[in-house]
């Protein structure tokens, strides 16, 4: 059977995590969809990424990390270095061997560390379906937070999730001043999360703040496992007197 001449997205994103351990399959889908790389698909529409794909990730992704750049500008710039999509497409050569990329498995820690990638208030409203009205009142709420850059605030890719979150809450009739008891709790359990994993910060080594990581990782998803096992419980109680 001859071999694939493309990668599939668990493919790259294997090979990927190598050097940013905090890439996820719904950050480089996000990033198709504003419009940053633009991978064929099979007849069945699955994607498929060449060795300039993965290359154009790849810079990406360093700019984000390495210039904290919002995707706009990275946009912009790429779009000055690189040739069109069509002959880019022409030019397109198998995908390095990974042979060597270990099967892909989930990495907690990934979920702990911070999103880089960064879109307007407008952009962000489009994505998630809602008013930029919403995301004012998320955003008095302290439920969003942007980052400001060349006079322009942009928000991450977690800012969306809050986003759609609350665009499905409201329909219960759970407004944005509702949603504070979540902020709340989720603040005093960061707290205690930094007084576990302060000591390994102070060290200020490479080490030390890849195990705070995966300590917040472990201690992040035990709390959310008591969270719901004690949501199930009151729910029980208020459903079956």
């Amino acid at each position: 059977m001859a071999a694939r001449s493309y990668l599939s997205i668990g493919e790259v994103l294997s090979s990927l995590q190598v050097e940013f351990s905090d890439v996820t399959i719904s950050k480089i889908r996000f990033l198709e969809s504003q419009g940053l790389i633009d991978p064929e698909r099979t007849p069945s529409g699955y994607r498929k990424f060449y060795d300039t794909d993965v290359t154009r990730l790849r810079d990406i992704l360093r700019l984000q990390r390495e210039e904290f750049l919002p995707l706009k500008v990275i946009k912009d710039r790429l779009h000055e270095m690189e040739p069109t999509t069509e002959v880019k497409r022409a030019k397109r050569v198998p995908p390095r061997s990974t042979d060597a990329v270990p099967t892909l498995f989930v990495d907690t820690a990934a979920a702990v560390v911070a999103p880089v990638m960064s879109v307007t208030k407008d952009e962000l409203a489009a994505a998630a379906g809602v008013p930029t009205t919403l995301l004012d009142e998320l955003e008095k709420y302290g439920l969003l937070k942007g980052r400001p850059y060349a006079g322009t605030v942009y928000y991450d890719e977690e800012a969306l999730v809050v986003s759609k979150l609350a665009r499905s809450l409201q329909e219960f009739g759970v407004e944005a001043r509702h949603l504070r008891v979540y902020k709340n709790a989720a603040d005093r359990e960061v707290s205690l999360f930094e007084q576990i994993v302060l000591p390994l910060l102070k060290q200020r080594s490479p080490q030390a703040r890849d195990e705070a990581v995966a300590t917040v990782a472990q201690l992040s998803a035990l709390g959310q496992n008591l969270r719901a096992a004690l949501v199930r419980r009151a729910i029980r109680d208020l459903t079956c007197p």
